[in-house]
């Protein structure tokens, strides 16, 4: 098997069955006089290779887009001419498609998403016309004086990303154009295109490396099942060029943009990333990697892995970002999923119930819909971090079925076993809580919130050690997740009962730094000062915990017991007891 870019040519007879069933034995001859004399002659004439004859349709291939339009006008102005001094018996017509992709080769037959483009195009050409697309006007508009007619974006049969289609203007039949031709309306969901990694080095050789890179990207991204991502032959097609981000995003019919570079220097390598909203031209996240060579896939991977897992908030974020000012009932299902979703990440008990109202809207228009099940149930768990005047018996049983209902409906989706995963825990049934999370981390590998969910809960069950390594690779995978602060809060916690109470100091730290207003973690901070006996340092924080919110030390003292065996539960506060620090709590 090989692969090779090329210019794909697909034609086909219009309305073959119904005029085999009118005149069999005239249409027959027709045809394959036509393809006999016209078309295979204009075929070789300009270079082309015929890959295959089906019965009234044809697919070739050719190095250059230029030869292959020259040849498929060519062949419908004499296919036309033909018709004029035809019978109407004889009137054959063609549509004909043309794209340029990467094609997989095996014993002289071409597969690929390019081959499936092309054909479905040929379906969108007017009766004597030729229907191409995007990247195909660009190139032959450069080189010849054609004109084309802009067909907007479709959205093909069985091709997940809308493709803009153009015509060429002045051939075929107008009022015969299919329906389909028309411009729909933009897809919901908003895809990714990652543009292929340049390869930065001086030596030419390592732009396997570059492409390797980019190749993995879009394999991991499509364990991603908010966004939809632009397939690798689309993307590749503009390897080497120069490129506007609007036109190379309207040209994908991609909302966002990935693009970087690979230099190596020595046994070290360097990898850049940078994501581009394409509405606004502005860069919505980047990031550099610097790496000794080591293993090559085992550095691809790892590189892969942080920038999926980097980016997929990001996504969601500056989606979701754009909609906040924009009236609920104006917005979709999904827009509303992503809004509740944008409001659970403020980690407040306000955003919780914007984030709640948010995912019933989006249940409303879609009941269907098994992630927004999901969010509204993992809204009512989120509760529980909050003082709520909801008994805590139903928030869980609420999220618990919310949760239940959206696996049904999504079994498939990570989000949907996370959510399920966490009603599991909260239910007590650590070990099933434990088997969705890594079933979910099966779905989506590269999942870091179900990464630190896996180790905060191995934590839980006392498994410390496997827990804390777990919750550490999320971090370092995501870096700038927008829970990292409840997450450094997790390890904080695990470190203290694992003996290494100074480490469980630095985390709790970070995440009092990124989130001062949050008391939960100035008690936890109290916590472990009072563990390696910083007394007053300890009481300060209590009290400024206290002064976020009171009572909060109090109903944490009686009602919080994280783990599920005392042992680790008395260990986990033991300093506090020492030093007297709740004396004031009826315990």
């Amino acid at each position: 098997m090989t692969r090779r870019l090329a210019a794909i040519l697909a034609a086909d007879v219009v309305g073959y069955s119904s005029k085999m069933e009118a005149d069999e034995d005239r249409t027959f001859d027709a045809v394959r006089t036509l393809f006999d004399s016209t078309v295979e002659p204009s075929v070789a004439r300009h270079g082309g290779r015929i890959v295959k004859r089906m019965g009234d349709g044809l697919l070739a291939e050719f190095a250059s887009v230029v030869d292959a339009l020259v040849c498929a006008v060519s062949i419908q102005t004499l296919a036309k001419e033909r018709i004029d001094r035809a019978a109407e018996t004889q009137n054959i017509q063609m549509r004909i498609g043309i794209n340029l992709g990467d094609l997989i080769v095996r014993d002289d037959d071409i597969f690929g998403d390019g081959v499936n483009v092309a054909a479905r195009l040929e379906g969108l050409a007017r009766p004597g016309g030729i229907c191409v697309s995007a990247i195909v006007a660009e190139l032959v508009g450069q080189k010849l004086d054609t004109e084309f007619d802009d067909l907007g974006e479709i959205r093909l049969k069985n091709i997940s990303r809308p493709i803009r289609a153009y015509h060429v203007a002045g051939l075929g039949d107008d009022s015969a154009s299919p329906p389909m031709a028309a411009k729909p309306p933009s897809p919901e969901l908003p895809a990714i295109a990652i543009l292929p990694f340049a390869n930065q080095s001086s030596d030419p050789e390592q732009e396997y490396f570059s492409d390797g890179v980019t190749d993995d990207i879009i394999t991991a991204l499509a364990y991603v099942k908010q966004f939809p991502v632009i397939a690798r032959n689309s993307s590749f097609s503009y390897k080497g060029r120069t490129i506007k981000t609007r036109e190379v995003a309207r040209e994908l019919g991609a909302r966002f943009l990935l693009e970087g570079g690979v230099r190596r220097a020595g046994d070290r390598i360097r990898i850049t990333a940078r994501l581009i909203d394409a509405e606004t031209d502005h860069p919505v996240w980047a990031d550099r990697y610097d790496r000794l060579i080591g293993d090559i896939f085992e550095l691809q991977d790892e590189i892969t892995g942080r920038i999926v897992a980097s980016i997929a908030p990001e996504l969601t974020q500056a989606q979701s970002s754009s909609l906040k000012d924009r009236r609920p009932d104006k917005l979709s299902a999904w827009e509303l999923f992503l809004l509740g979703s944008s409001h659970l990440y403020s980690q407040t008990h306000d955003g919780n119930l914007l984030a709640r109202e948010a995912f019933k809207q989006a249940i409303d228009l879609d009941p269907g819909y098994g992630e927004a099940w999901s969010g509204f149930g993992h809204s009512f768990l989120r509760e529980l971090g909050f003082e709520s005047r909801e008994d805590r018996g139903s928030l869980i049983d609420k999220g618990h079925e919310a949760a239940k209902r959206g696996l049904a409906l999504a079994p498939s989706s990570a989000y949907a076993l996370l959510v399920s995963s966490t009603a599991d825990i909260w239910r007590g049934e650590l070990e099933k809580g434990i088997d969705n999370i890594r079933r979910a981390l099966l779905v989506n590998p590269y999942d870091a919130h179900a990464q630190m969910a896996l180790g905060n809960r191995l934590d839980l069950i006392g498994k410390a050690e496997e827990g804390i390594a777990q919750m550490e690779r999320s971090v370092e995978l995501n870096p700038r997740d927008p829970y990292r602060g409840m997450y450094f809060a997790y390890l904080s916690r695990a470190h203290l009962t694992n003996g290494d109470p100074a480490v469980a100091l630095e985390w709790i730290d970070n995440a009092v730094a990124l989130k001062r207003g949050n008391p939960d973690f100035h008690f936890r901070r109290a916590v472990c000062l009072a563990s390696i006996d910083l007394v007053e340092e300890a009481r300060a924080a209590l009290r400024e915990c206290e002064k976020l919110e009171s009572g909060f030390v109090h109903r944490r003292a009686i009602s919080w017991r994280p783990y599920s065996d005392s042992e680790r539960n008395e260990r986990f506060f033991s300093g506090l007891y020492r030093h007297n620090l709740l004396d004031f709590v009826e315990w």
